[in-house]
């Protein structure tokens, strides 16, 4: 018979030993070192060394990535792993790291270590078989008076980051940090992040989308998703320069609400899901030959879904008046109709990537400078790669597919007890554990990769 207690009751005492919450966190340190990310990190702060010092920059680096895909999101989280040096070694003080984000140096040594690590775990088998990159901004709230933060059109305070993820793998490859007042379609940052990404893929998946390249240099095509704030002749004309396909939301003017007007029922056709099914109260149409597209590229194409409202949606007053909800997209691919809107559809997914980010770091920028900051943001980006290279490369069924929270219960904070015996350390995951074979397997499937 059950008794009326929430919790048995147990001593607690203090001094036990060899205990550690963090088993798989060390895999994530681990993948980052074979993946070469601490060793590039290093060398990218190598001109900041300027004499023999007990931390190595690129191991203090990879630390705070470790962190943010662990939960932290601020340096004294550090404590966490700086605890367990059985696990991680000896973490630097606080002092240390905030010094080293402030130096100038660590961002673009995070960015080319990021660069370093992709190639490899591309190689290893964590590479894509297409490449769709999903652009959008966020706004991230300063809570006290930061170094270029500012008041933002929802009427906060703080900083409004542009990001671009990878839709296929979920990694993030590229961000730019901008103020909260940045505007959100603004063509200038969107083309450097575009460039930025760009320089993220390997060499193999770049060749021939450097702007100004040959089409017929390009081996892997590449498309591009933004929403309405992507709908600028500038990023579109850097899109076309860099041979990429893309598809981007168009805002509804007069000229589009022509285009619908003059519409035939027949031309449309019914939205489908993504399992070939119709989608409920969901139409398409081609309004390309009905609307004056010049200056959007001669390839250029434009589709509008309308579909029965859901409740809460926002809807104009041509939307109350036609009693249907409408949303254009302009694209350069060819294809039908339904499959071009099913596919631009997808793009809803960055969502799912902004929140991840927030979920590891970006939700607090804790720093009062830029510099500091825009490195951290670097550093976000970081740790959602080595969690996606986690999955790709370490994991299968459940948590290759769990979201961040999940992951920390299930596997980031898998308990384990620390057995010394001679000169080697050894980890027993706690007995009974759902996902206990899962960590013991991908340590194993970590170290046994092939990496040059």
């Amino acid at each position: 018979m059950n008794g009326s207690r929430a919790a048995n009751r147990v001593a607690v005492t203090p001094k036990g030993k060899g205990v550690t919450s963090r088993v798989g966190s060390l895999l994530l340190a681990e993948l980052a070192d074979r993946l070469g990310f601490t060793a590039a990190c290093a060398a990218g702060m190598a001109p900041l060394v300027k004499r023999r010092r007990r931390r190595d920059p690129g191991v203090v680096l990879t630390h705070l990535a470790v962190l943010l895909a662990d939960g932290g999101d601020c340096l004294s989280d550090l404590a966490v792993l700086r605890h367990q040096p059985d696990l991680f070694g000896n973490v630097a003080s606080d002092a240390t790291t905030y010094r080293l984000m402030s130096s100038g140096w660590a961002k673009d040594a995070i960015t080319e270590a990021r660069r370093v690590a992709r190639e490899r775990a591309w190689t290893a088998g964590a590479a894509p078989t297409t490449v769709t990159l999903d652009i959008d901004a966020t706004l991230v709230e300063a809570h006290s008076d930061k170094e270029d933060a500012a008041p933002n059109y929802k009427g906060g305070f703080g900083y409004h980051p542009l990001c671009c993820f990878l839709d296929e793998t979920k990694e993030a490859l590229a961000g730019k940090l901008r103020p909260g007042n940045a505007g959100a379609n603004n063509a200038d940052d969107h083309a450097e992040l575009l460039g930025a990404s760009l320089a993220q893929l390997p060499g193999e998946w770049r060749a021939g989308h450097s702007r100004g390249d040959d089409a017929s240099m390009a081996k892997h095509p590449i498309l591009v998703r933004a929403d309405s704030a992507g709908a600028t002749h500038d990023f579109v004309d850097a899109l076309i320069e860099s041979n990429c396909e893309f598809s981007i939301g168009f805002h509804i003017d007069q000229k589009v609400r022509d285009a619908l007007g003059l519409a035939q029922e027949e031309d449309r056709s019914d939205a489908i899901e993504l399992d070939g099914s119709v989608r409920d109260g969901a139409q398409v149409i081609e309004l390309t030959k009905l609307i004056d597209l010049r200056g959007w590229g001669e390839r250029t194409r434009l589709f509008s879904r309308r579909e029965r409202p859901h409740p809460g949606a926002q809807l104009t007053l041509f939307d109350i008046e036609a009693g249907m909800r409408h949303q254009c997209f302009i694209t350069n691919s060819s294809g039908d109709a339904a499959a071009l809107e099913l596919r631009h559809r997808g793009h809803a997914r960055v969502e799912d990537r902004i929140r991840d980010a927030k979920a590891m770091g970006l939700r607090n920028l804790p720093f009062r400078d830029v510099v500091p900051n825009d490195a951290w943001l670097q550093l976000v980006l970081c740790a959602m790669d080595l969690v996606a290279w986690t999955k790709a490369l370490c994991l299968d069924g459940e948590l290759a597919t769990a979201e961040p929270k999940r992951l920390r219960y299930a596997f980031f904070h898998a308990a384990g007890r620390v057995v010394h015996s001679g000169r080697a350390t050894t980890i027993r995951v706690q007995h009974k554990w759902p996902w206990e074979q899962e960590v013991v397997s991908a340590f194993k499937r970590m170290r046994d990769l092939a990496l040059c």
